[in-house]
């Protein structure tokens, strides 16, 4: 009994101390607005989000007490943030806040800077805002100067974009949250920084003169989840929001089983935070890099051992010209003369441009793979058709083409390389889901080959000059084990 009300009294102690952090709170504000955003929050969290105010001018206004300074000054956001953010995103998040209009007189605002009511509702908003309530953030932070603008320019907000993008590669790089990955091995994280902000605009519907209203921005930001995701991971982790109900996203897949030390991965961390949301929600298993040309030379026979027996993949290809593109199959490859996968599966380029092509539903031609065959053609394939596939690599390894007139008629996707018939510099392929469980007995019999139980066939093959393309798969299994 005794527990029982120490509990309750423990319990209403905390909430009497929430009451009256409210009263504090909402005794100094005439504000409706203010009000109204502080109701979203949970009354455990009001005096995190009153105390973000105290913090930032480090430690010298006392909690509801507006009268000892009452405005941030931008060096105080630098101070803050500044090893996440570059100068030019905290100035949009400074003027954004001055441009907050709380509907009553006497308040800070672009002059003097903005106050503690600003800040709680440019919190409430970035944290736990509509669409239509960060569509004039979004507006302000892109326009880059203080008020609210008409409209802004897809190009404006395609520079807020990267100024944001960059500062959430910074927390994930300062805060360990890269998962196994390591960006000192991987491609040039600003070349991705204007990738993914130029895919993320390309989603905006302007109007014919190129510029967005707020209404425009709305109907972006409600479509396209990132703007949202990304801001409050910004404001969360920069202001050291620590509220109880929010967790920091995952926004990279874990790495695992992969060699870095001589590796330089066709991806980059924007890249990857683009490409891993667009796999099927079932694929959560770490990527594990299964071959790779920097690794395992220019061999047919080892990617194909890459692509076999290691469940759903992602292929990536970089032709001489520089292109990026690649292909998610959603299963094990087969080597066989069908057709085989189903609509998970995707085509995607990444340099010049970022972009996912999913199935359009007119054939099922979303993976081909064939070896060794007179009759059929040798390579892998996916989507399109024999002799004219969205993605193509010959059996020998060194050729390829895209070909698409206009589009390709299982992904709709363009021509991805630069040329229609390209050559390729490097491959890689990445093991994304979990490996197909073989039957029992199975395993031990798949390690086997004929070529490697039977030292006569071994000979016989190298006599005739045959190609002993099971010894490749061997290398490569021992390669990852």
């Amino acid at each position: 009994m005794r527990a029982h009300t120490g509990l309750s009294n423990m319990y209403l102690l905390k909430q009497s101390v929430c009451f009256r952090t409210f009263r504090s709170i909402m005794g100094n504000t005439d504000s409706m607005m203010v009000q109204k955003r502080m109701a979203r929050f949970r009354p455990e969290e009001w005096s995190i989000i009153d105390g973000v105010f105290d913090r930032l001018q480090g430690g010298s206004g006392a909690s509801g007490n507006i009268g000892a300074v009452k405005t941030l000054k931008l060096e105080m956001l630098q101070s803050s943030m500044g090893d996440l953010a570059s100068d030019s995103m905290l100035k949009r998040i400074y003027q954004c806040m001055c441009s907050i209009d709380l509907g009553n007189t006497g308040q800070p605002g672009a002059a003097s800077g903005p106050g503690r009511e600003q800040l709680i509702v440019f919190l409430a908003d970035t944290l736990r805002g509509t669409a239509e309530e960060r569509a004039p953030l979004v507006m302000v932070m892109s326009h880059n100067a203080v008020g609210v603008p008409d409209v802004v320019l897809c190009e404006q907000v395609a520079s807020f974009l990267q100024d944001l993008i960059s500062a959430v590669v910074q927390i994930l790089i300062r805060r360990g949250r890269l998962q196994g990955w390591k960006p000192e091995q991987m491609g040039e994280t600003s070349m991705g920084v204007k990738l993914l902000a130029e895919q993320m605009c390309s989603e905006l519907r302007p109007s014919d003169q190129g510029s967005c209203d707020v209404s425009c921005l709305e109907d972006w930001i409600f479509r396209v989840f990132q703007v949202s995701l990304y801001l409050e991971i910004l404001v969360a982790e920069g202001l050291n929001v620590s509220l109880n109900s929010w967790t920091a996203p995952s926004l990279l897949p874990p790495c695992r089983d992969t060699h870095w030390k001589d590796l330089k991965c066709l991806l980059d961390i924007p890249t990857l935070m683009f490409l891993a949301p667009r796999l099927p929600d079932s694929y959560s298993a770490p990527w594990r890099l299964v071959f790779s040309t920097h690794l395992h030379g220019e061999s047919f026979t080892k990617m194909v051992s890459g692509l076999m027996h290691h469940g759903p993949t992602v292929l990536l290809i970089k032709d001489t010209k520089g292109h990026v593109f690649g292909g998610f199959a959603s299963q094990a490859w087969e080597m066989k003369p069908q057709f085989q996968g189903d609509s998970r599966c995707f085509l995607f380029s990444v340099f010049p441009a970022l972009r996912v092509y999913t199935a359009t539903g007119y054939n099922d031609h979303f993976m081909y793979l064939n070896q060794n065959q007179q009759t059929m053609p040798n390579g892998l394939g996916m989507g399109g058709q024999h002799d004219y596939f969205g993605l193509w690599l010959n059996g020998d390894f060194g050729q390829g083409h895209s070909r698409a007139r206009p589009k390709c008629t299982t992904y709709g996707s363009p021509k991805l390389s630069a040329d229609e018939d390209f050559t390729l510099d490097s491959v890689e392929v990445w093991a994304v889901g979990k490996p197909p469980q073989p039957a029992e007995g199975e395993e031990e019999e798949s390690k086997k080959s004929i070529l490697n139980v039977d030292p006569e066939v071994q000979a016989l093959m190298e006599l005739t000059g045959k190609t002993l393309h099971s010894e490749g798969f061997s290398e490569l299994e021992e390669d990852f084990d």
